[in-house]
């Protein structure tokens, strides 16, 4: 599978719009039960199936009204080992469901009539422990050991790459990597951050990007954001450095609180669509290579929809004429 799959095409300093919040969405605004925050439970069910049909479906109707590429994120950020197991699915069951997963996504493509140049699908692998957990630990080797069994069931789809969310640390993120370089498939490393703009594990945003960068090759296609509201970290790009020009893509928080703050959450903080609109055009302004836009915790189609407006429909075609690749923006892995 891996001869036949073009460059990435997000990559060619055009506007990608990704879905958003896919588990708070189901939990908070459908009353969806998902156990251990476990998405790829939906796709056991002939009604959770018919559920992440609409959800993507409505998510690239988006794109489509904004004139611009969309992103996939495979409902399997949970569908790693240690959490399957938990959920009572051994390798072989784990297996399926993860090729199920970009099945769906590649039969949704297929019913728009949109090629991979428009819409790309991404193979999601989340973090072996908690996403917010600053005290778990694991060795890049380890964490290639483990997470290769996954990204090898995504090799072997029509999967256009592998995203590895609300990454925590820089030794998971270094062993995701190297396991997707291993299965010949493009990798993007998305890192989490708390309020101070800083991974959980306490390291830089800049130093994480060139620490990966350093051992793997610059392996990464690009980098990202996700599980942050813009506040959180928009003074950390200030200044920036050589790393600036690999991070591509946000993913944000609707709401404003901390990590531990929604941890300890009882209802949703959906924050406002268009506050969040806002914070994400005057990032896109000041930082031209953030061309792939969507949501996380606490986000839906109305805060995409708004991102979509704020920083493609109206403000990309006056801006586009003026921008040219960011120098040092490397492709390997594509």
């Amino acid at each position: 599978m891996t001869d036949d799959r073009p460059h990435l095409p997000q990559l060619e300093h055009t506007p990608f719009l990704t879905d958003s919040g896919l588990e708070t969405t189901l939990i908070f605004n459908e009353g969806v039960n998902l156990p251990c925050f476990a998405a790829f439970v939906l796709l056991e069910t002939a009604d959770g199936r018919r559920r992440l049909r609409r959800y993507f479906e409505r998510h690239a109707e988006i794109a489509r009204e904004a004139d611009c590429g969309f992103i996939a994120e495979a409902p399997t950020w949970r569908a790693n080992p240690d959490w399957a197991r938990r959920l009572g699915h051994d390798s072989r069951t784990l297996d399926t469901i993860n090729k199920g997963a970009i099945a769906l996504l590649a039969d949704l493509r297929d019913r728009d009539r949109l090629g991979r140049g428009e819409y790309v699908i991404s193979g999601c692998v989340g973090p072996r422990a908690d996403g917010y957990d600053p005290d778990f630990k694991i060795s890049a080797e380890e964490a290639e050991r483990y997470h290769a069994e996954q990204v090898a069931s995504f090799a072997v789809t029509e999967a256009d790459l592998v995203s590895a969310l609300t990454m925590t640390n820089t030794e998971e993120a270094i062993g995701v990597t190297r396991a997707a370089q291993n299965a010949a498939m493009p990798v993007v490393i998305s890192f989490t951050l708390e309020t101070d703009g800083r991974l959980p594990s306490g390291t830089p945003l800049g130093d994480a990007i060139l620490q990966v960068d350093a051992l793997t090759d610059n392996g990464p296609a690009y980098y990202m954001i996700n599980c942050a509201h813009p506040t959180h970290f928009e003074h950390a790009l200030e200044g920036g450095g050589p790393w600036l020009g690999r991070l591509r893509g946000i993913r944000a928080n609707a709401s404003r609180k901390s990590h531990p703050e929604l941890d300890a959450a009882t209802e949703l903080d959906d924050g406002d669509p268009f506050e969040l609109a806002s914070e994400y055009a005057s990032l896109v302004a000041r930082f031209s290579q953030l061309t792939i836009l969507g949501g996380c915790c606490g986000t839906d189609v109305r805060h995409i929809e708004q991102i979509a407006r704020a920083c493609i429909t109206s403000a990309w075609p006056r801006m586009a004429s003026n921008r040219v690749p960011e120098p040092g923006v490397a492709t390997r892995g594509t």
